[in-house]
């Protein structure tokens, strides 16, 4: 049995600056538990905190070093392939997800842009179909892809709709 959904064409990854990105995400989220769960510890215990009221910043700088490790390995699955009539989009390490958009059911297009990925150039390409629960995202694509990307996709949907 195949490891991997076996595929021919020429798979796009994304940007590995977008583990970059997703592991300062991960140290700011880990960093505000930790801090929050520390607080009220040193305040409880009158400004004198115990050898144990570090336990839990330590526990949460653990799991970010983990969460820092795990955005490069996840970044890595993600990809996707044009084909002739559908968008293949493939990520996840344990639980694995391809999801094939045929390009006539595209409804809406999107690019977003969060503070940190503009820092490092990048943008999320988002596209929803007519189903309620497929909003499909491809994070941690360069600028100019993105936006080639989306236009592409949008002149194709249009061509495949009009038959409709």
């Amino acid at each position: 049995m195949p490891e991997r959904l076996d595929i021919p064409g020429g798979w796009q990854r994304i940007s590995m600056r977008y583990a970059v990105v997703d592991s300062i995400g991960a140290v700011i989220g880990w960093a505000v538990i930790g801090v929050g769960a520390t607080v009220p510890i040193w305040f409880a215990n009158d400004m004198a905190m115990p050898a144990w009221g570090w336990l839990p910043l330590v526990v949460a700088g653990v799991l970010a070093a983990v969460g820092v490790v795990w955005a490069f390995l996840r970044t890595r699955t993600i990809g996707y392939l044009q084909r002739p009539d559908d968008l293949l989009v493939r990520r996840g390490m344990l639980f694995r997800r391809f999801v094939a958009v045929p390009y006539g059911r595209m409804q809406i297009v999107d690019i977003t842009q969060g503070p940190i990925e503009r820092m490092f150039g990048l943008k999320t390409l988002k596209f929803v179909t007519a189903a309620a629960s497929s909003a499909i995202t491809i994070p941690g694509m360069p600028g100019s892809t993105a936006e080639e990307l989306r236009d592409h996709l949008v002149a194709v949907s249009e061509s495949r709709r009009a038959g409709l």
